[in-house]
């Protein structure tokens, strides 16, 4: 499985976990909530929902109340049932094997949890994930990030001297974008050890625990997912 069908097949999971849907809202969804996504395509949607159903995760319902928003004109939507000459609206639903899928998903914290593409998603789903497993991916992210920004400022040291303004206004943009996610993700990191701290008396199941954000007085959070921090 390619990274990009991973971290799709993720963020479906996560949000028919939430509720379910049919194709339309969940690309909606896909595209508002999760950055990442904003130009990705009905083709990646429904070969992955298809791959979805088949090993169990989701099931089809037929609604048969109207037809289905999610094709795009002159496209039939596969499994879509003809009732009363219109085709069906399918809706999507996670079974428990998917809850599984899901949950297994959300537990790791290996290096493609840190990537730029993933982080954002699986950021999105923080308020389902452990304490511990989003301190993990937190410091999995930073330690990527200030790797990132290490090799940047030797790279510019080294070719300052023959770039022009313009190519150097750039390079400077880019490192400063890393250093604000990474100063973002202390704070994140220092908020959730402070939680932690506070709940640990108390012997308290933190497992789902998200009362640790910082607060943001006049400042705007990094976007996970923003290009600029590639």
């Amino acid at each position: 499985m390619s990274r990009r069908s991973g971290v799709l097949e993720f963020a479906v999971l996560g949000l028919l976990r939430e509720s379910p849907m049919h194709g339309y809202e969940l690309r909606k969804r896909l595209n508002t909530s999760l950055g990442v996504f904003r130009a990705f395509s009905y083709g990646s949607l429904y070969p992955c929902l298809k791959t979805l159903v088949t090993n169990g995760w989701l099931i089809e319902e037929s609604t048969g109340t109207a037809e289905d928003a999610t094709a795009p004109a002159g496209r039939v939507v596969p499994s879509s049932a003809a009732l009363g000459g219109r085709r069906a609206k399918i809706v999507y639903r996670l079974t428990p094997e998917g809850k599984e899928r899901f949950e297994e998903l959300l537990s790791h914290t290996g290096p493609d949890a840190w990537e730029d593409e993933h982080f954002g998603v699986r950021f999105a789903f923080f308020g389902q994930t452990s304490r511990d497993v989003r301190m993990r991916v937190l410091e999995g992210r930073r330690s990527r990030l200030e790797e990132r920004l290490e090799k940047m400022r030797a790279s510019l040291a080294r070719t300052r001297e023959r770039l022009d303004d313009y190519t150097l206004e750039l390079q400077r943009h880019g490192m400063e974008s890393v250093e604000r996610e990474v100063r973002w993700l202390n704070e994140l990191i220092e908020s959730e050890r402070a939680g932690r701290e506070q709940r640990r008396p108390a012997e308290h199941d933190t497992s789902h625990d998200t009362g640790g954000l910082p607060r943001h007085r006049g400042s705007t959070r990094p976007d996970p997912s923003d290009d600029t921090a590639k």
